[in-house]
């Protein structure tokens, strides 16, 4: 009975502190009497190292501050731990000799953080007055001498334990602190290594652009890596792990009342043995304009990419010009013999003539076995059609005819000497994609790294099926087959809630296989708030995509507008609706912003066929259809969290402020202004935006400014929600009372339980 006890303690102790994540350090000068403006400092670099082992994480941080002030200074280091943060294990180095400092709990921190706003009359600190603190005193930080500026390096490592919900971790590491630097940073630079028994599916970064390595299916490499910027937004890394061949995981997020989203990551174990044989055919323009690097460049890659072939593989090769030429009248096995002849007949290609491009894909296509294995057509050309037939619509309607056995057609568009329209469709048309070479990039580089991904499929024909659950809008529309170290993430809307089934579905060479999964969608889920605008990105990079290649229609616009404004998604077409008068998110003139997009989207830019122009068009669609980083806004739009802010005459308001709502006004600074903050700190991160803010909040508006409530109490609906939790008066219990509160439980109903036995044993005797 003792030993349970004891292990039932440690068994809630351990699971109450896995809501742990990180966050980076800032040093904040202190004041100066004779000295009415200290410089803040600036950061060098910022390097973060971590490892990540079942869970178990050890994070290292490596900074170098610079202060460009002519006296030495002395700083308060502060490292701002999110709410629920526990460290197991803290240490700071100031120029390699050990530092001693204090870990502060909330109402220590707060104070701390409220007198630094105060004193720096600057709100950006009011985002962390919810979270506990280290604090160390840093002495001395060197002066500038000549145009040299004083250096300080300061590094720190702690560990915690990563959260696993489903099969789904996630990783933490703020770097909005980063902001406080008075310029941008030379380097960033985060790596994390990922260990884990269960195999390794998905890794994904809604953030932040991301570089992973798969070494095998236990562990990972990923890293970020940027120059000459100023961080503001915190660095989300998320893994999926499971012992399923095809690892699927949910995540959701959903507001009271209204429909919810949902984000579906895919992914195929890494080392997957069951590799499916290919049917791939290549298709290279050979005409003249293709003449000098671009042909030996092009002849590159295609070395590349046969001598990759997979054993089980059939291929051909075929160029085009005027005329149509090939490497064999039928596709051939990828043996060893077939290889090398046909690595002689790249060596042979010249480039002359014309540029048939219809003939070449209707060749190709009749090559294409229907025996069961995917078949993939790799399109190169650097031109538009000129010989045979010319007109882009037949040219789709022929390809589409001719397309009888499920081809995929991967196009890449050389130079900007190309019809991106074409391009385009005929690869969004037979389940592929475009990618274009601009003239300044390497043909080899980007075709033998596309090359890579689709080398070996094991999964083609996907579907996905969702039972007890409706759900609509879902992108990427066409889902791509699955290849070995690839990933599908789709984003959509959903309706109702509960427990659903999940079915992946697809062949396997000739097999149909499918996979079944549970996945709950909850009436309400405020996490995740990333996923609306991502969704409202790729929705929007779909209607401008419609509107491009087929005409504008209305309800395309309006939708695009409301989506823009609704969620503070702003394109190179769009930007202009920061400066449009709205109300609830809306334009006040709605015929007037129509008419405006409508001239943008009828540009020559916009709508261009060929040029570069054309090209840099087709990009940003792509971007936008696939995107899977969301983009926090610029410098007159702010996403925070699920809310979105607009700057208007120095005021950054609510997307769903009007001047009709309950309004009340609190003076920036005053003891109202911070007692708001202390009874609801969840609103600090919405303030810390700037001195003059509108927020909206359950119905009712609070304008932050010059004037206003100097010293009567602030009191927000307490049915309000933030996109993280439930707004409420008053502080949270801290990780310490809530542990020694568990823990007091635990031993009293373990002694309970021990007496209640020990009483049966007497009774029983």
């Amino acid at each position: 009975m003792k030993s349970y006890g004891v292990a039932l303690v440690l068994i809630l102790c351990m699971t109450f502190t896995m809501e742990l994540v990180s966050s980076d350090g800032i040093i904040i000068p202190e004041p100066i009497p004779e000295v009415p403006h200290v410089p803040p400092l600036a950061i060098k670099y910022h390097h973060v190292n971590v490892e990540v082992d079942n869970q178990y994480t050890k994070t290292e941080v490596d900074q170098m501050f610079l202060n460009e002030f002519h006296r030495d200074l002395e700083g308060t280091y502060i490292f701002p731990l999110p709410e629920g943060a526990s460290i197991s294990k803290f240490s700071m180095y100031v120029d390699d000799e050990e530092l001693v400092g204090e870990l502060l709990e909330k109402d220590e921190a707060r104070e701390i953080y409220e007198s630094i706003v105060r004193r720096l009359k600057d709100p950006a600190l009011l985002e962390y007055v919810d979270r506990n603190m280290f604090k160390a005193r840093v002495y001395p930080i060197p002066a500038k001498k000549g145009n040299v500026p004083g250096e300080k390096r300061v590094k720190l490592s702690y560990e915690e334990i990563i959260t696993c919900d489903s099969g789904v971790c996630r990783y933490i590491y703020p770097l909005e602190t980063e902001r406080f630097s008075s310029k941008p940073l030379e380097s960033v630079l985060i790596t994390v290594k990922l260990e884990s028994r269960q195999p390794i599916k998905a890794i994904y970064s809604p953030t932040h652009e991301i570089s992973v390595k798969r070494i095998d299916e236990h562990n990972a490499e990923v890293s970020y890596e940027v120059s000459d910027v100023l961080p503001e937004k915190d660095f989300e890394l998320y893994y999926t792990i499971s012992d399923e061949d095809f690892g699927v995981n949910l995540l959701t997020y959903k507001e009271s009342g209204e429909d919810g989203f949902f984000m579906l990551m895919v992914a195929p174990t890494y080392d997957q043995q069951e590799v499916i044989a290919k049917d791939i055919v290549f298709v290279i323009d050979t005409s003249g304009s293709m003449a000098g690097e671009k042909i030996e460049q092009a002849k590159n890659a295609l070395r590349f990419c046969v001598n990759n072939l997979n054993t089980g593989d059939s291929f051909n090769i075929i160029t085009f010009e005027s005329n149509i030429g090939t490497f064999s009248d039928e596709m051939v096995s990828a043996d060893s013999g077939h290889v090398g002849d046909a690595l002689d007949f790249v060596d042979g290609m010249g480039s002359m003539g014309g540029t048939n491009i219809n003939e070449a894909l209707l060749t190709a296509l009749d090559m294409m076995d229907e025996d069961g294995e995917p078949n993939i057509i790799v399109f190169l050309t650097d031109g538009r059609p000129t010989v045979g037939v010319t007109e882009v619509s037949k040219i789709l309607d022929n390809v589409g005819d001719a397309n009888k056995k499920d081809t995929r057609l991967f196009v890449f568009g050389v130079g900007y000497d190309v019809n991106t329209h074409l391009l385009d469709q005929v690869s969004g048309q037979n389940k592929g994609l475009s990618e274009y070479v601009k003239p300044e990039e390497d043909i080899e580089v980007k075709v033998s790294s596309f090359y890579t991904k689709i080398q070996s499929p094991v999964l083609s024909d996907l579907k996905i099926e969702f039972r007890n659950v409706d759900v609509e809008d879902i992108y990427p529309k066409e889902l791509s087959d699955l290849f070995r170290g690839s990933q599908l993430v789709l984003f959509g809307r959903y309706s109702g809630s509960g427990d659903a089934l999940i079915t992946l579905s697809g062949r396997v060479g000739v097999k149909e296989k499918k996979f079944t999964y549970e996945g709950t969608f909850p009436g309400q889920d405020s996490g995740n708030d990333f996923i609306p605008r991502l969704w409202a990105t790729r929705k929007i990079g779909f209607l401008l995509d419609e509107i491009r290649l087929h005409g504008e229609e209305k309800e395309l616009v309006d939708e695009i507008i409301r989506l823009s404004l609704r969620y503070g998604i702003m394109t190179p077409y769009t930007s202009f609706l920061v400066e449009v008068d709205t109300e609830y998110g809306q334009p006040v003139r709605m015929e007037e912003t129509r008419n405006l997009l409508y001239d943008i989207l009828g540009g020559v830019s916009f709508k261009a066929t060929t040029g570069a122009d054309a090209v840099h068009s087709a990009e940003q669609m792509q971007d936008l259809k696939g995107s899977e980083v969301y983009e926090s806004g610029s410098e007159s739009v702010k996403s925070v969290g699920a809310k979105v802010f607009y700057l208007k005459d120095g005021v950054w308001v609510d997307n769903e402020y009007s001047p009709e709502m309950d309004t009340e006004n609190v003076a920036y600074g005053s003891e109202s202004y911070f007692q708001m903050v202390r009874d609801y700190p969840q609103v600090g991160r919405y303030l810390s935006l700037g001195k003059e803010v509108k927020l909206c909040i359950g119905g009712k508006c609070f304008d932050i400014g010059e004037e206003g409530s100097t010293t009567s109490t602030i009191v927000i609906p307490t049915t309000a929600s933030t996109s993280t939790s439930t707004l409420s008066g008053g502080e949270k219990p801290s990780i310490l009372s809530q542990t020694v509160i568990i823990v007091a439980s635990v031993v009293i109903i373990s002694a309970g339980v021990l007496l209640w036995s020990r009483m049966g044993e007497r009774s029983g005797g």
